[in-house]
C-alpha cells in the first residue's frame, strides 16, 4: 500500500495539469477569434467610412456652358503692303519714319535718278539719229519712184532697154525696205525711251494705300540692287482691322468653319475679350516640332488701335453654346444608358438626394457636353442634389474616355 501512494497522487497531478492547459488553449482560441472578428469589424467600418468620405454632394445649377476648342494666334493687319524700289540705286531721301500716317499717292522716298536720267537723254538722242535718217531714206525713196515711173514711161517707146528698167524697179525697193526697217527701228527706240521714263518715274517711290509706317528697312545713303528681288523699304499698314493667325492642331481643325466665332485675350491685356469669327482656315499646314497645325485667319475690329502687330493671343473657338440651362459637372453624370435614340440627348442613371433625404435613382438626358460640364435636358430640375461616389466617376470617366480633351497647345 505505502508502494502505490506515490503513483496515485502523480497521477492526480498530471489531470490537474492536463486541465490547465486546455482551459489555457481554449481561452487562446476564444482571445483569437475575439481578434479576428475586432480586425475583420474594423476593415469593414474603415471600407464603409471610406465610401462615405468618397460621397459627394453636388448641387444642379443654371447658367451657360460652351464647348471650345483652345488655339494661339499672331496679330497682324489685314490689309497691309510692303513698299519696295523697281530700280536699283542710292536712296537719296526718305520722307516718313515708323509711326507716321500716310495717304495715297504721298511721296515716300527718292532714289538717285541720274544715271535713269542719263539713260533718258541717249534714248532722245538715239531717236532724234532715225528720225533724222528716215526723212534722208523718205526722200531717197521719192526720188527712186520718180526715177522708176520715168523708166516705166521711156520703156513704152523702146527708148531705154527692159534691163535698165528692171534696175530702176530695185533700186526703188530697195529704199522703200530702207524706209521700213528705220520705221521699226524708231518704234524700238520709243519703246526703249518709254521704258526708260517708267524707271526714271520709279525713283519716285509714293504710297499705295492710306496707313501708318509699320516699317522702314532702308536708310538714307543706302545703295539698293533691284537687278534680282524687289528691295523693301517701308511696310504700310491698315490697323483698322486685324487679323489673328491662330495655329489650330490638325486633330480640331475639322471642328471649325468660316464662321465660327471666336473669343481672344492678349497677353497684355488679358481681362478684356475681344469677338470675332474665323474668316479663312488656310489649307496648307505648318508642321512645327512634327505637330502638324493649320492657321485660322480671324477679323477684328480695331478702331480704338488697342490690338498691335504682333502681339500673342490666347483664341477660344466657340464650337456650341447652350444658354440658360441646368448644368451638372461631367463627373456626376454616373453610368450611360444604352439606348438607340439620343434624339432627345444621351441618357445616364444618377442618384439623387430628395427633399426627404432619400436616395433615389434617375434617368437624365444630356445635352452638350464638354470635358467639365454637362447640360441636363431632361430628369433633373435646378437646385436638386446629385450624389456622386467614386463608382459612379469612373463609370462616367470610361464612357467618356472616348472625348478629347480640349485645352491650348503647350
Amino acid at each position: 500500500m505505502c508502494k502505490l501512494r506515490p503513483l496515485a497522487f502523480r497521477s492526480s497531478l498530471d489531470g490537474s495539469m492536463m486541465k490547465k492547459k486546455a482551459k489555457t488553449i481554449f481561452w487562446i482560441l476564444i482571445s483569437l477569434a475575439l481578434l479576428g472578428g475586432g480586425a475583420a469589424f474594423y476593415m469593414d467600418q474603415k471600407e464603409k467610412d471610406k465610401a462615405l468620405a468618397a460621397r459627394e454632394i453636388i448641387t444642379a445649377t443654371r447658367g451657360t456652358i460652351e464647348d471650345t476648342v483652345m488655339a494661339q494666334g499672331k496679330l497682324e493687319p489685314k490689309d497691309y503692303v510692303d513698299v519696295g524700289a523697281q530700280v536699283s540705286g542710292q536712296i537719296t531721301k526718305l520722307y516718313f519714319d515708323i509711326g507716321d500716317m500716310v495717304k495715297i499717292g504721298d511721296l515716300l522716298a527718292e532714289i538717285d535718278p541720274k544715271t535713269y536720267e542719263s539713260i533718258l537723254e541717249g534714248d532722245n538722242a538715239r531717236l532724234d539719229s532715225l528720225n533724222a535718217q528716215l526723212q534722208q531714206q523718205t526722200a531717197q525713196m521719192e526720188f527712186d519712184r520718180l526715177q522708176y515711173e520715168r523708166a516705166q514711161k521711156l520703156a513704152k517707146t523702146d527708148a531705154i532697154a527692159q534691163s535698165e528698167l528692171e534696175e530702176k524697179e530695185k533700186i526703188l525697193k530697195v529704199s522703200q525696205a530702207t524706209v521700213a526697217a528705220l520705221n521699226a527701228q524708231i518704234k524700238e527706240a520709243q519703246a526703249v525711251l518709254e521704258k526708260d521714263l517708267v524707271n526714271l518715274g520709279y525713283t519716285k517711290i509714293y504710297a499705295p494705300m492710306d496707313g501708318i509706317i509699320s516699317d522702314r528697312l532702308a536708310r538714307e545713303g543706302q545703295t539698293i540692287n533691284a537687278n534680282q528681288t524687289t528691295p523693301t523699304i517701308f511696310q504700310i499698314a491698315n490697323l483698322d482691322v486685324m487679323t489673328i493667325r491662330a495655329e489650330v492642331a490638325e486633330a480640331d481643325v475639322a471642328r471649325l468653319k468660316a464662321g465660327t466665332p471666336a473669343v481672344f485675350s492678349t497677353l497684355g491685356a488679358q481681362e478684356r475679350k475681344w469677338q470675332g469669327v474665323v474668316r479663312q482656315i488656310l489649307p496648307t499646314p505648318q508642321i512645327v516640332n512634327d505637330v502638324v497645325l493649320y492657321n485660322a485667319l480671324i477679323d477684328v475690329d480695331n478702331k480704338d488701335g488697342q490690338l498691335m502687330n504682333g502681339m500673342s493671343t490666347q483664341v477660344s473657338f466657340v464650337i456650341a453654346r447652350a444658354e440658360d440651362v441646368v448644368i451638372l459637372p461631367t463627373r456626376a453624370l454616373g453610368a450611360p444608358v444604352k439606348n438607340k435614340d439620343q434624339s432627345a440627348g444621351r441618357a445616364y442613371i444618377i442618384t439623387v438626394l430628395t427633399s426627404q433625404g432619400k436616395e433615389e435613382e434617375r434617368q437624365i438626358r444630356v445635352g452638350l457636353r464638354t470635358r467639365t460640364q454637362a447640360e441636363i435636358r431632361s430628369g433633373l430640375e435646378e437646385g436638386e442634389k446629385v450624389i456622386v461616389t467614386g463608382e459612379s466617376s469612373a463609370a462616367t470617366a470610361r464612357a467618356g474616355g472616348g472625348m478629347r480633351m480640349m485645352g491650348p497647345r503647350l
